[in-house]
């Protein structure tokens, strides 16, 4: 009984029900001549936090970065996804403990309007336009190569196509050998780029052939020549928003709810669940008027009108609303006040960009809409067929999210209903207009942002190692401030896991728990984030769920969110990322950044915000810069003993030094006093 305690002390993951997913057997792949062939030393595929942040690490150690990106913009959440409300809690905030990167960032918003906070939202210290935040990252990036003296190869409006896949020598492991993409200009006589919705682009962007929308480039990215041989000439980083990569790759990945086990003790559901993922947003700017505005009433709204809320009285209130991710606000309105919330009135002129959960959050959740494709779903698509990739998503629900949140304006500005709250707490407010144009906020010509925001993607499952026999993963428990002794996970649970969960946030205390001295509510619960020895990065937020939606389609007259999703949902501890959650398997010179790092449902929740995003992308920037340095695969960094590998200790001490922490300040394993930061 004690071996088997101690086991589950050291071994977190041995006994969670994961179902393998395998993988497609590499086929010879038919490709079309390439218009270009380009030479990298890093292909980053994504231009979100995530991808600028590796390409901003690897430029200034000197690399050579082809950066793709399936918008124009450079940013993801901060720019072609509308999200420019930097995501931060108070402690760290207030430390401005944050990757060398990020602060610039911030600094680059401050010195740009003056001021951090350019609309006086309340929702965060920094809410600003999605197009500056393009601006100002693409000024980052040039001057990040110019110091470091790297080469930065930027290609706006291009998607990979095609992967190949083999072995470089007997020696390794298969390896991305190339990667095929398609970047798409407008073709003559054409409407510029972002004038229709993605929805009505995507799969035409994913065809190789030219059409009356837009002309091809075919490119065929390669590692660039080198009179060294390495174990890898490049590495291809996995920062796209939805795991593109890994799902074209075909490496073992994860999609939706996880099992109920004494790791996800929280989940929803007792098996897996791929189809409820949290929701998408089409975000969008609106701007006060000094005079009400004519609107009318699009053609579907009376589709989606069931659907639309506050969602709770204490934030029934138009400015309220309004001013929570106010980008602009010219005039500084009067301070008031709506049931204990502060905030600025709004003024003619404030503009101020919409992201609400039973507003403009689409949130599908059934094999019959979900967004992200599951592999069983490629497959029957013919997409993992050679030459068949579109992207992974479905198209329908991107267009219904579209329509959805040009819905949520018409309701915010005429409508009277209220799905949650019922008569008597909306009013019209016609003094607003949806800001359309390719120079408005959003930059383009419908008033969507370019991209949805996406809150949840694929997630890998890390390699096995000790402790993880069947792939690493963060689990709940690894971040979760939850109070695991409350009545809920006593009735919910087993008792069998009732008792796993509480031995192994018993830490040593958990032996009595095997030896039956003591209950499970006499134990003292470890009052921190699991500390990893292998950690490349920083994060701390709550598990914020915007759960789907119990039926299909969303919308639905009375639908309800999935019963349980919230359980998970609250504080976390400040917590880390380890490099083992960005190494897939399979394929050794594919690194992976931002949402789909090996986590679970739950503790994505809490690892899909910005400053999380910028500090996953440095460090896979550095970590494959190292890796190309030093002759090393990335899954050599965490062979064996971690506290013997030198190679990670260097890596570890690289990132620290340039200021890309690591660790918060006092992690320790004898340091439970984290109730202070918030």
């Amino acid at each position: 009984m004690l071996k088997k305690s101690i086991n589950k002390l050291c071994l977190l993951l041995s006994t969670i029900p994961f179902s393998f997913i395998g993988y497609l057997p590499t086929l010879a792949q038919t490709q079309p001549n390439p218009d270009e062939i380009v030479e990298c030393q890093l292909l980053v595929v994504g231009g979100g936090l995530a991808g600028v942040a590796t390409a901003y690490e690897a430029l200034l150690a000197g690399k050579t970065v082809c950066l793709t990106e399936i918008t124009d913009w450079l940013g993801g959440q901060i720019s072609s996804q509308g999200t420019s409300a930097l995501d931060e809690r108070p402690t760290q905030r207030s430390l401005l403990f944050y990757p060398r990167g990020y602060l610039q960032l911030r600094e680059s918003i401050e010195k740009h309007y003056g001021e951090l906070n350019p609309g006086d939202c309340w929702v965060s210290e920094s809410c600003f336009f999605p197009n500056d935040g393009h601006t100002i990252l693409s000024n980052l990036l040039k001057k990040a190569a110019k110091t470091g003296k790297g080469e930065l190869k930027w290609f706006p409006s291009t998607v990979i196509k095609e992967l190949k896949i083999g072995k470089k020598s007997n020696n390794t492991g298969e390896q991305i050998l190339n990667a095929t993409a398609i970047q798409h200009t407008p073709a003559p006589n054409t409407p510029p780029l972002n004038t229709e919705p993605l929805s009505q682009i995507i799969e035409d962007a994913y065809t190789y052939q030219d059409s009356p929308r837009f002309d091809k480039t075919i490119i065929r990215f390669i590692p660039k020549k080198s009179n060294q041989q390495g174990l890898a000439d490049w590495y291809v980083i996995e920062a796209t928003e939805t795991g593109e990569i890994i799902a074209l790759a075909d490496v073992p990945y994860r999609l939706g709810i996880d099992p109920r086990s004494y790791l996800e003790p929280s989940s929803s559901s007792l098996t897996e669940d791929p189809y409820c993922t949290q929701g998408f947003t089409y975000t969008f700017a609106m701007e006060a008027t000094e005079t009400p505005q004519t609107h009318e009433i699009p053609d579907f709204y009376s589709q989606y009108e069931p659907y639309y809320s506050y969602e709770l009285e204490r934030l029934a209130n138009f400015d309220l609303v309004f001013t929570y991710r106010r980008i602009w606000s010219p005039n500084t309105g009067e301070t008031t006040n709506f049931r204990g919330i502060s905030f600025t009135a709004s003024t003619p002129g404030d503009i101020s960009m919409q992201n609400w959960t039973w507003g403009n959050d689409y949130r599908p959740g059934t094999s019959q809409d979900n967004l992200i494709y599951t592999r069983q779903q490629l497959m029957s698509t013919g997409q993992l067929n050679p030459g068949g990739w579109k992207g992974g998503l479905r198209t329908e629900t991107l267009r219904k999210g579209e329509e959805h949140s040009l819905g949520f304006f018409y309701w915010l500005v005429i409508g009277t209903t209220d799905s949650q709250l019922g008569e008597g707490f909306k009013e019209i407010n016609p003094d607003h207009i949806l800001l359309k144009g390719l120079d408005s906020p959003m930059g383009t010509a419908h008033g969507l942002s370019k991209y949805p925001y996406i809150r949840e993607a694929r997630r890998i499952i890390g390699r096995p190692t000790l402790g993880y026999p069947d792939g690493f993963t963060i689990s709940e428990i690894d971040v979760s401030r939850k109070n695991y002794q409350e009545n809920y996970y006593r009735e919910t649970l087993s008792p069998e896991t009732y008792q796993d969960l509480h031995e192994i946030l018993g830490g040593l205390d958990g032996i009595s728990l095997i030896t039956g001295d003591r209950s499970p509510e006499e134990i003292q619960l470890r009052q921190r984030s699991t500390i990893y020895g292998d950690s490349v990065g920083i994060g701390h937020y709550a598990l914020d769920f915007h759960p789907c939606m119990t039926l299909s389609p969303p919308e639905l007259p009375g639908n309800t969110e999935k019963e349980s999703e919230r359980q998970g949902q609250g504080t976390t501890y400040p917590f880390q990322v380890p490099l083992r959650s960005m190494i897939p398997q399979r394929i050794d010179n594919l690194i992976v950044t931002g949402k789909s790092i090996a986590m679970s449902h739950i503790a994505a929740a809490a690892y899909r915000v910005h400053s999380f995003e910028w500090s996953s992308g440095a460090a896979a920037g550095t970590v494959a810069a190292f890796a190309l340095d030093e002759n090393v695969f990335p899954y050599q960094l965490v062979e064996g003993p971690l506290f013997r590998n030198q190679n990670l200790r260097e890596v570890q001490q690289r990132l620290n030094e340039n200021g890309n922490p690591t660790a918060f300040p006092e992690t320790s394993i004898f340091n439970n006093s984290w109730e202070d930061w918030r």
